[in-house]
């Protein structure tokens, strides 16, 4: 399972409480529909550190990286080539 799929499916599960992927399209944001608050938030950067050995930075936790599957995607596939 490539990384971005490993991360919906990690948001589908614990998120939304499912595993339909049809329930969340990669470009959703997770914040504005309400899907990932701030506690939800933090739960998923550790996550991401955890799965992926990466450091994510305070000034990394803005909704630019972390607001969709796409744009979660991007960021670790970024963190993961530096």
């Amino acid at each position: 399972m490539d990384h971005k799929k490993q991360i919906k499916h990690f948001v589908l599960e614990n998120y939304l409480f499912t595993d339909d992927e049809s329930a969340l399209a990669d470009g959703d944001s997770l914040i504005r529909n309400g899907t990932i608050d701030s506690t939800g938030m933090l739960e998923l950067i550790g996550h991401l550190e955890e799965t992926y050995s990466i450091k994510v930075e305070n000034a990394e936790m803005i909704p630019a990286n972390l607001d969709s599957i796409d744009t979660i995607g991007a960021f670790v596939a970024n963190k993961l080539s530096a």
